[in-house]
């Protein structure tokens, strides 16, 4: 399969990394250019790209950026993508730590659609809830017992399975955590956020959250801080 992927941070790294390993196609870009990608490119094999040719021509796009920058990638970029090809929108909303006060988030919309306003585009909302470093060393074979699921939210059920299918050949259980307007299910702050859970775990967790956004999950008058030193 042929995967682009917008952002080559923590999860944008594993990712690559895993996609490779799974024998996928990976083009890989971010905001500095092709130049910087070249140890991960030569690490892996995926392709270092412009953000434009991380989009073009591939059948899964995955947005893996701060949600501070989301605004800044090209209005067009997804213009010209066909309906089928699948976009994953791994991103979380961090107030208090680095994307300060995002009004429609603080408003009540979710943070995935949130991001399909700005992209112009429906999203699948996945890999937001675990951590890079889990996600780099989480596969396991379908079955075992220790596998790791994760929460996929999306509102069309064809571009959500192939998104579901995708997580399972790189060694993780899908769970469907409903449509975008649920996904508040699976922010920072609901009970599976960052919980290595098994299938049933990430049910429960899901079937428990509450929609209300918890003061540490929103923007203060002082917002950003820093990770260290949240404001």
């Amino acid at each position: 399969m042929k995967i682009g992927i917008v952002g080559a941070g923590h999860i944008g790294g594993a990712l690559t990394r895993l996609f490779r390993a799974a024998g996928h196609e990976v083009t890989v870009a971010n905001s500095r250019g092709p130049a910087s990608l070249a140890d991960l490119s030569a690490e892996t094999g995926a392709r270092a790209a412009v953000i434009e040719d991380a989009v073009r021509g591939q059948e899964v796009v995955v947005v893996a950026v701060p949600m501070d920058r989301i605004p800044s990638l090209p209005r067009d970029l997804f213009a010209a993508t066909p309906a089928d090809v699948v976009v994953i929108d791994t991103s979380n909303y961090y107030p208090q730590q680095r994307d300060g006060r995002l009004d429609g988030i603080e408003d009540g919309s979710t943070e995935s659609a949130w991001v399909e306003q700005h992209l112009g585009r429906a999203v699948i909302k996945a890999f937001n809830t675990i951590l890079a470093t889990h996600l780099q060393s989480g596969p396991r074979p379908a079955g075992a017992a220790d596998r790791i699921a994760l929460a996929v939210a999306g509102d069309d059920a064809r571009t959500k399975s192939k998104a579901m299918a995708l997580l399972d050949g790189i060694g993780f259980d899908a769970v469907d955590a409903g449509t975008i307007a649920e996904s508040w299910r699976q922010q920072p702050g609901s009970p599976g956020y960052l919980k290595d859970y098994d299938v049933k775990g990430v049910r429960r967790a899901l079937a428990e959250a509450s929609p209300e956004r918890r003061p540490e999950w929103r923007a203060t008058p002082n917002s950003p801080g820093t990770y260290d030193s949240p404001a």
